[in-house]
């Protein structure tokens, strides 16, 4: 078994594989601020697969999120039955949200893709890999070259990243979700 596979492994179960630095770096995490860049992805495993790449113009980047209920603005205008429910349905996940947020603290650089990192009862953490478009080693290299192209601006703002294709229900293809193309928006307007 290889480097990555190991490390894959520990990643399954982390609070039981990881003990006491689990708890250790989970209060540390909270102390930090909502946005931090890092020097080197905690899952490295996970990271590379989605594309990172320790060279210059690629870093990522942890965002911490608040988890729980969702809940509705006070209702106004009456009290009609439709106006009762207290729980706002959210069209984003947390991964998307967290996406969001990195790139509007590093807003010269695009989402290349995110991943989980570590929860508690309070929050969410997503470590976010961002690309720096216009510097020359991302621009020269053949598998990272496409992001600097004009058209892929701000992509993680019209779901253009993974957790945005699962938000639009772009996973699937076929019988059953004939809706989603080329969105859901789009095909409501056109019947």
């Amino acid at each position: 078994m290889g480097f990555y596979q190991y490390i894959r492994k520990l990643w399954k179960k982390p609070k039981e594989n990881l003990g006491p630095l689990w708890q250790e770096r989970l209060i540390a995490w909270r102390q930090d601020p909502a946005v931090l860049r890092l020097d080197r992805p905690t899952r490295l495993d996970r990271a590379r697969s989605l594309g990172y790449k320790a060279k210059q113009g690629i870093f990522v980047a942890r965002v911490r999120l608040l988890r729980g209920g969702h809940v509705r603005p006070d209702r106004a205008g009456g009290r009609r039955s439709k106006k009762m429910t207290h729980r706002l349905t959210l069209r984003k996940n947390y991964r998307l949200i967290a996406e969001e947020r990195a790139n509007k603290q590093f807003y010269n650089c695009e989402v290349l893709n995110s991943y989980y990192a570590a929860d508690d009862g309070m929050h969410y953490w997503y470590e976010v890999i961002l690309v720096d478009k216009a510097h020359p080693a991302i621009v020269a290299d053949k598998n990272l070259g496409w992001i600097s192209q004009k058209q892929h601006r701000h992509r993680v703002y019209r779901g253009l990243t993974s957790a945005g294709h699962k938000v639009r229900g772009l996973r699937y293809k076929g019988q059953g979700v004939e809706k989603a193309r080329p969105s859901r928006r789009a095909h409501s307007r056109h019947q």
